[in-house]
């Protein structure tokens, strides 16, 4: 007899997903049976925050919706931190968790919170799936998941579902795989005003952001960029979409040595917004007042009061960019030269002084031993500004961060999904200390999968982030530092081998040893935090 978690599970399958992840309750029992004969693999995390940041990164990886769930309660408050990760973060994830049957709702019930109201406003959609309902209500929930702009959607389990018969076993028939759906092109009109004001432009800017990602358009951006002679920045997230090495890179907005950026910014006389969505940065924080043009999926989010000439192309990215791809050369006067300049100083300005042991070095050496196709995940916190700017990405997913939602925690997770979507690939984390503390649990898993992921810890002993925002505001240092004392230093964390490093001789040796171990392995880098504050700089305009 096929029961609604078998159905649910086959239909989860049929999807290609290969992988849930989450912390089991007595309910979900039936699924996770259901899960074993299916070949669907349950990942047992330490707190159900990493599943649904396991699950975003599954989605960024396979671009197959991940998957993850919580108990009743408590399970799904802590799931719903990587739901927000999601949503702002812009990632297709279906969340799942239990919920009191239908006869208890509405009454005192240990446990049990109104989850419909709860995840209401931090997904796309939320329901409460039905026996007679489930392939109508997963379809849906699919669609509306990887639909422009994909994000989370909830789906309650009741407890006493999933041992339910299947409804008409007889009729049961494969559902169609739910794929990311085409986006038509923008209104012809729109595309001859776009070809218009940038044919008229002497220096247009591309701005690069996560929309630009999922539309796959690197190779049409470096093609625009060379034969229009023009620059090119980009958001956090958009790192891989060109090349740091390119002729007109110029730059990561928001991160280290922004004010370094602002300089091309300044000298734009048009913006070509690419994929930009401002849940990484709004635009009012760092574009001059000169027209837009915004290649999107939706409209530019933007202050219409003073940027008073937007033109928003809304439909296929690909498709708009095509046609700037395919006009005529502009008459840029864009000083390659002086851009390449800038740019080169910007790098040189973020390289380690000789004998320095602080988050410039820890970073350098670390791309230097890991491979050019490895992957790096981060966490949030001081490193992340640098790493933003700094870490050369070859292309797209090959450096994992949050920066939509920007939530401590994220790096440890990341790094373990990327691992199990990614096999073939060399893993590594990068986070602080206090971002560390609040995953060590997922040690655990690392362990227990034998996962070669190697976990970079910039020990700092506080809150540098936070101390330094303090100091910019001439406020005393308060309840910023980690320990009463030096960071305390431990063999193993949870089964898993601690190397501590101490210098760059030693940490460089760490690191090569930790990436030929076949399990995970904690690199405790001991930096000196001090070139933070000469780096991470807020002059965006």
């Amino acid at each position: 007899m096929m029961t609604i978690a078998d159905q649910l599970i086959k239909r989860l399958r049929e999807q290609g997903v290969r992988q849930v992840f989450g912390v089991p309750s007595g309910s979900w029992l039936y699924y996770m049976e259901a899960m074993r004969k299916e070949g669907i693999d349950f990942v047992l995390v330490s707190n159900e925050a990493s599943a649904s940041f396991m699950a975003d990164v599954s989605w960024r990886l396979t671009g197959i919706p991940g998957v993850c769930y919580g108990t009743v309660g408590p399970g799904a408050s802590n799931l719903s931190t990587g739901v927000v990760g999601a949503l702002l973060d812009r990632s297709s994830v279906i969340a799942l968790s239990s919920e009191p049957p239908e006869k208890l709702i509405g009454r005192t019930v240990q446990m049990a919170i109104d989850q419909q109201s709860f995840f209401r406003p931090i997904t796309k959609w939320t329901t409460r799936l039905a026996a007679e309902r489930i392939d109508q209500q997963l379809a849906h929930g699919l669609r509306v998941a990887v639909a422009e702009v994909p994000g989370p959607v909830h789906l309650g389990l009741p407890e006493d579902l999933g041992s339910k018969p299947a409804p008409n076993p007889s009729t049961y028939q494969v559902m169609p795989v739910i794929k990311p759906g085409s986006i038509d092109p923008a209104d012809p009109l729109l595309l001859e005003r776009m070809e218009g004001l940038f044919s008229k432009a002497a220096r247009p800017l591309l701005a690069l952001g996560i929309s630009a990602v999922r539309s796959k358009s690197g190779a049409l951006i470096a093609k625009i960029a060379e034969k229009h002679r023009i620059p090119v920045v980009l958001t956090p997230m958009a790192k891989g979409l060109l090349s740091e090495d390119h002729p007109w890179y110029a730059g990561v907005l928001f991160h280290a040595l922004s004010d370094r950026v602002a300089e091309t910014n300044r000298q734009a006389d048009l913006v070509v917004s690419v994929g930009y969505d401002p849940v990484e940065f709004n635009f009012e924080d760092w574009m001059p007042e000169v027209p837009l043009i915004h290649l999107d999926t939706t409209e530019a989010d933007i202050d219409r009061a003073v940027y008073k000439d937007v033109c928003d192309v809304v439909g296929n990215i690909g498709v708009s960019l095509e046609r700037l791809a395919n006009l005529a050369p502009i008459a840029s006067t864009w000083d390659q030269g002086a851009l390449s300049a800038r740019s080169a100083a910007m790098f040189k300005a973020m390289e380690p002084a000789p004998g320095s042991f602080g988050p410039c070095a820890a970073l350098a050496i670390l791309r230097e031993v890991l491979p050019a196709d490895g992957i790096m995940a981060c966490d949030v916190g001081a490193h992340t500004h640098l790493i933003g700017q700094m870490w050369r990405t070859p292309e797209p997913g090959l450096q994992l961060m949050t920066n939509g939602c920007s939530s401590m925690g994220f790096g440890v997770p990341a790094a373990i999904a990327a691992k199990l979507c990614r096999p073939d690939k060399k893993v590594a984390c990068v986070t602080g200390d206090g971002s560390f503390l609040m995953m060590a649990g997922e040690m655990a898993l690392a362990r227990r999968r034998k996962l070669p992921v190697v976990f970079i810890v910039l020990a700092d002993q506080s809150l540098e982030l936070i101390r330094l925002k303090q100091e910019k505001k001439g406020f005393p240092e308060y309840m910023t530092a980690l320990y009463g004392d030096e960071c305390p230093t431990a063999e193993f964390v949870f089964g898993v081998p601690v190397i501590r490093a101490d210098d760059a001789d030693q940490y460089r040796a760490a690191l090569v040893k930790a990436f030929a171990t076949e399990g995970p392995v904690i690199v405790e880098a001991h930096i000196d935090a001090s070139e933070y504050a000469q780096l991470i700089q807020r002059k965006h305009k």
